[in-house]
């Protein structure tokens, strides 16, 4: 899922009102940790929701996770004397989730979409709790949430939990790498525990703000893993003197899926001047395989789904998420079911499959490239002196464990469900289980991809004199700025963590960018 970046360049500040947020704003914010405030303009709502909670306790009426307990417990009254009690009890009882913690870009993405979501005025908090939601992340104070534990109906109650327990000077934070009490990074920080007043609590946990958080996140790197996929392809295309007729403008407006016309363009672009393609251009044979042919259908329908996904998120990020909702201007308290993941669960399992198919197809053209079979001429596994030396033939090995990996990942989590809380809840969604699933097929994907990038710059070295396409030769030159020509057997896994590395820090695109332009 990555970590913050260290750039200290000064970052302009991120607005939140409860909509209008953007991903990328979200990416900047977990990532390139831009600072956040909270827009004035949404005071009002915040302000007039919390006085109608407020009225609501003082008239001692009936109104679910105000005065009465949760779930199950829905129909046991709460004494208007302890309704401080009960917020604070809830935040430790669901404080209950197991496993790693997650990555610290995540944290930091939740504490930002739930101010947001709190920000929209439905809620019924105080105006200074979302304040101390934004206060963690400007001090750059970040619980420490366990990863596991969710079940994505109610939200994600045991992570957001764990979450609102630091507020509260309980649990653990992390600070400039280091874990500490909370109640210590909190004082250190000149920053007293809250209070959580009525309503409070079930307000800061009731929602799908992990889930949402990781799937926001894995989006970002999915679009630019999709733009690297049409990179990747241009390379070996080259490296296997295959040809980008298949890639023509006009061909492709006979089908015109977005997705699809996009990589296409992107690919004629990328294959332009192909010294290698023009030594061919009369050769016989006939056409390509799928893996280089059918490319920017099968990258296509990724983008499509990858777009379906954004459209999602970008709903979710601004929607107000926990229950029961206030409507101080009517004069209602409405419970129903905002904090129910299932668009997410679904979003998210759609985004592991079109993240795994990018992967899948760029795994075929790197056997193109290995298999002397298929390869064109390219000495077999790209090997020196093949025999005493193997080249990079287990990069397909590698390659192969990956996507075999992605398929058991891929299985939609978002089909099944355990009725919990007493059968209150008795469906569910898993979508946590399904967006950190879909990070781990992301970061799998990245390695795979980055394999092909590698052995197709491997390739272009036998192909010399000859230059790849604008495309290419930009990506072979970024693979080369880290991994030296393969000239005998080393080891292996010392090149892949490279070329994998300049995938994932933004360079090697950065690299072919400033080549043929922005990619689509």
């Amino acid at each position: 899922m990555g970590a913050p970046s260290s750039q200290t360049a000064v970052r302009p500040s991120i607005a939140i009102r409860g909509d209008g947020l953007a991903i990328a704003e979200v990416v900047s914010v977990a990532r390139d940790l831009a600072p956040v405030v909270l827009d004035p303009s949404c005071h009002e709502a915040i302000l007039q929701s919390r006085a109608f909670i407020e009225e609501i306790v003082s008239e001692g009426r009936v109104v679910y996770g105000v005065t009465t307990g949760f779930g199950a417990l829905k129909d046991r009254r709460i004494p208007v004397r302890s309704t401080e009690d009960l917020q604070l009890n809830l935040i430790r009882s669901h404080a209950a989730g197991v496993g790693p913690a997650l990555p610290q870009d995540v944290v930091r993405a939740m504490l930002l979409l739930r101010a947001n979501a709190l920000a929209k005025g439905a809620s019924g908090v105080r105006l200074e709790t979302i304040e101390r939601l934004v206060a963690m992340l400007n001090l750059g104070l970040h619980p420490v949430i366990p990863s596991q534990g969710s079940v994505g109906a109610s939200g994600d109650l045991a992570p957001l939990s764990h979450m609102a327990l630091t507020l509260l000077g309980e649990g653990e934070i992390e600070r400039l790498g280091e874990v500490v009490p909370a109640a210590q990074a909190l004082a250190e920080a000149g920053l007293a525990p809250l209070r959580l007043g009525a309503k409070e609590g079930l307000a800061l946990i009731n929602g799908t703000q992990a889930m949402t958080a990781i799937a926001c996140l894995t989006l970002d790197g999915a679009e630019k893993l999709a733009k690297i996929a049409d990179i990747a392809c241009a390379t070996t295309l080259d490296a296997v003197m295959g040809s980008s007729r298949a890639y023509l403008s006009y061909f492709h407006a006979m089908r015109p899926h977005p997705g699809q016309q996009a990589s296409a363009r992107n690919l004629t672009r990328l294959a332009a001047d192909s010294e290698i393609f023009a030594s061919h251009i009369d050769c016989d044979r006939v056409q390509d395989c799928y893996s280089l042919r059918c490319a920017p259908q099968v990258h296509g329908a990724s983008r499509d789904a990858l777009a379906h996904v954004r459209r999602v998120l970008e709903i979710e990020i601004n929607s107000a998420t926990d229950n029961p909702l206030i409507f101080p201007d009517r004069g209602e308290v409405l419970t129903g079911g905002h904090f129910h993941g299932q668009p997410i669960a679904l979003a998210s399992d759609f985004l592991k499959i079109a993240v795994a198919e990018l992967a899948n197809i760029s795994e075929r053209r790197i056997e193109r490239l290995v298999n002397p079979s298929y390869s064109s001429g390219l000495p077999a596994f790209l090997a020196p002196d093949g025999g005493l030396n193997s080249g990079y033939m287990l990069a397909q090995y590698t390659a192969a464990a990956l996507v075999s990996e992605n398929k058991v990942l891929a299985h939609p989590a978002s089909v099944d469900s355990i009725p919990t809380g007493g059968g209150q809840e008795d469906h569910v969604s898993m979508g946590t289980h399904g967006a950190r699933q879909a990070a781990a097929i992301l970061a799998n994907a990245q390695q795979v991809l980055a394999l092909e990038l590698l052995c197709g710059a491997q390739g272009l070295e036998f192909r010399l004199p000859l230059h790849a396409g604008v495309g290419g030769s930009a990506a072979r030159q970024a693979i080369r700025s880290v991994v030296a020509p393969l000239d005998g057997d080393r080891l292996s896994a010392v090149d892949f963590a490279a070329s994998v590395a300049v995938v994932r820090d933004g360079s090697l695109l950065e690299a072919v960018e400033r080549s043929v332009g922005l990619l689509e």
